[in-house]
């Protein structure tokens, strides 16, 4: 059965953003980063420390429609070894305007990067960013 741990930070009264870590034991997947140097990203399980989020930034949907939104906007992401957000994407979103906010705030965010034998590793995660009405 794979473990899940859960983090959640308010961002502000009407916003709370709950981080939502998916682990599943398999072998490492590659990615590229910016820099074209392939890195191994793993997914969190046994042996693996879970990313810390240490800089956040709240969505800001455009558009003053007059519409409270009420929700939550599903995000992947992987956490790189340098604790930078990398091929962020929606897998389950609310409106097109919120959905890009969230994504457009996530990639902002910062991390101390996840862990395997005391070494910075590269890490699949699942971001929960839930609105609620006030």
């Amino acid at each position: 059965m794979a473990r899940r741990g859960v983090f959640a930070q308010t961002l502000e009264p009407a916003l709370a953003c709950v981080l939502v870590l998916h682990a599943a034991v398999g072998l490492p997947a590659q990615t590229r980063d910016p820099g074209d140097r392939a890195e191994d990203v793993y997914e969190l399980g046994p042996g693996v420390t879970p990313p810390r989020i240490t800089k956040q930034v709240a969505p800001r949907p455009s558009g003053a429609r007059g519409v409270r939104v009420v929700g939550s906007v599903t995000i992947e992401l992987v956490v790189s070894s340098k604790g930078m957000p990398k091929d962020v994407r929606v897998l389950k979103g609310l409106d097109k305007d919120v959905d890009q906010s969230a994504v457009e705030a996530v990639e902002q965010w910062r991390f101390a990067p996840a862990q395997k034998d005391g070494k910075p590793v590269a890490v699949r995660v699942t971001l929960e960013i839930a609105f609620h009405e006030m």
